[in-house]
C-alpha cells in the first residue's frame, strides 16, 4: 500500500488533466498512488483517462455533479494512504511538491494538514495563496493573494488552514474532524472543515518550498457564474451559523456587519444583487440544520477563545475573499 493517495477532483476538465497528471508523474517522491474522482463530467474525461492514463485509479460518480464537498468525501473514503493529497484539476505542481509536504508532516507530528505556496499559473511571480487566514469579519482569505512574490512568505509557519485545492491531510485528522459538509455543495467547504479542525485543536502548517500553480476559475467559468456567486454568499453565512464561536461574533459584530454591507453594495454595483440575495434566502432555509450542527460542534470543541484567535487577523490581503472566483 502506498503511503500517500493523491486525489484529483475533476469536472469537465479533460484538458486540465493534461497538466496536473504529468506534474504528478514528475514528482520526486514516489510512495504514492493517483486517483481521479470524476464528478459527472460530460466531456469524455473518464474515457480519456482510461485510454491515456490506464495506471491511474478512476472513480466515476456517474452523470450528475454531486458537488465539491460530496466529491471530496468520496475521495477521502476511497483513499488508501495514511496521507491524502486533495487536489483541484486546475493545478500544476513542481516536482518536489509532494516530497516537501511529506517531509513537513514528518517534521511536525502535530500537523493535521500541510500546504505549500500556490502561485498564479499565468503570472508566476504573483501569489495565489500562501495558506489561509481568518479575519475579524469571519471571512477566509488566501494569504497574500494577488501580491507579487518577493519572498515575504518564505518562512515555514503555522497558518489558519490550507485550501483543499492543493493540500496534504492526515487521514487520521480527516476522521477526527469529520467529513466535508455536503450542504455547502461548493465554496468554503474547506474553510468549514478548517474551522472545525481549529476548534478541535488541530494544527495546519504552511511550507513555502512546496510550490504549485493555480489557474483559478477553470471549472466554474464564466468568471461571474451566478450559481456559484450565490453559493459563495450563502456559505459565508453558513460559516457564521455553524462554526464561529459566539464570543468571537459578539466582539467582532461591527466587522462582520460591515463586511456584509460592503459585499451587498458591491453586488448591487456589479448587477449581481439578485444571486447575492438568493444566497441569503438559501442560507435562511438551511439554518435549522446548520444550527443543529453548531450545537454539536461547540459542545465538542477543545480550544478556548484565546487559542481560537491565534490566527485571526485584521489585515485584508490583496486578492479578495477566498472562494470568490476560485475554481
Amino acid at each position: 500500500m502506498k503511503r500517500v493517495t493523491a486525489a484529483v477532483l475533476n469536472y469537465n476538465g479533460r484538458d486540465l488533466l493534461g497538466v496536473i497528471l504529468p506534474s504528478l508523474e514528475r514528482q520526486t517522491y514516489r510512495d504514492f498512488e493517483v486517483m481521479v474522482v470524476d464528478n459527472g463530467s460530460s466531456d469524455n474525461s473518464v474515457r480519456y483517462l482510461r485510454a491515456h492514463w490506464p495506471q491511474i485509479r478512476v472513480v466515476s460518480l456517474g452523470a450528475e455533479n454531486i458537488g465539491v464537498a460530496a466529491a471530496l468525501n468520496v475521495a477521502v473514503r476511497k483513499a488508501k494512504g495514511e496521507l491524502i493529497a486533495l487536489l483541484n484539476n486546475d493545478i500544476e505542481l513542481e516536482p518536489g511538491w509532494l516530497a516537501e509536504l511529506v517531509t513537513a508532516v514528518d517534521r511536525h507530528p502535530d500537523a493535521a494538514t500541510v500546504a505549500g505556496k500556490l502561485l498564479n499559473f499565468y503570472r508566476r511571480e504573483v501569489i495565489d495563496a500562501a495558506g489561509d487566514i481568518f479575519t475579524h469579519s469571519a471571512t477566509a482569505f488566501g494569504r497574500g493573494g494577488g501580491e507579487r512574490d518577493v519572498g515575504q512568505y518564505g518562512r515555514e509557519e503555522e497558518v489558519f488552514a490550507p485550501t483543499a485545492g492543493a493540500a496534504l491531510y492526515r487521514a487520521s485528522a480527516l476522521a477526527d474532524v469529520g467529513s466535508f459538509d455536503e450542504s455547502f455543495f461548493a465554496y468554503f467547504e474547506d474553510v468549514d472543515w478548517g474551522l472545525r479542525a481549529q476548534l478541535l485543536g488541530h494544527r495546519s502548517w504552511y511550507v513555502p518550498s512546496a510550490v504549485g500553480y493555480h489557474m483559478g476559475s477553470e471549472t466554474t467559468r464564466p468568471t461571474v457564474n451566478t450559481r456559484y456567486y450565490e453559493l459563495q454568499h450563502r456559505n459565508t453565512l453558513a460559516l457564521l451559523v455553524k462554526d464561529v464561536p459566539l464570543p468571537f461574533m459578539l466582539r467582532n459584530a461591527h466587522h462582520i456587519v460591515a463586511h456584509h454591507v460592503l459585499a451587498l453594495a458591491y453586488s448591487a454595483r456589479a448587477g449581481l444583487l439578485a444571486p447575492h440575495l438568493r444566497g441569503f434566502a438559501c442560507a435562511l432555509r438551511a439554518s435549522p440544520g446548520w444550527l443543529r450542527e453548531r450545537r454539536r460542534i461547540q459542545r465538542t470543541r477543545r480550544v478556548g477563545p484565546t487559542e481560537f484567535d491565534r490566527f485571526v487577523t485584521s489585515r485584508r490581503r490583496a486578492g479578495g475573499a477566498r472562494g470568490v472566483g476560485d475554481g
